[in-house]
């Protein structure tokens, strides 16, 4: 029975320097984003409860609502980017 040649040894290449992880480097998050972030979604939940107690005159209104669901929409989306 004929004997195998056995694999042949592949190019080894050197292994890639380290690179930094971008989220580590940037830090932690500002104080006003933070504040920001919940001040929106805060004044959004205040829009739409005023909304309909009907502490406005002319209430409940449509445009009222989606306001407010708009500002707690955007502090959700700038929870995204919360570190």
């Amino acid at each position: 029975m004929p004997v195998s040649k056995g694999r042949k040894s592949a190019n080894k290449r050197p292994a890639p320097p380290p690179t930094k992880d971008p989220i580590k480097s940037k830090g932690p998050s500002p104080q006003w984003y933070v504040t920001t972030m919940f001040g929106t979604m805060g004044l959004g939940a205040i829009i739409i409860v005023v909304n309909y107690m009907a502490f406005v005159p002319g209430t409940p209104r449509n445009t009222l609502l989606l306001g407010g669901l708009a500002l707690i929409g955007v502090g959700f989306a700038m929870t995204m980017d919360y570190r």
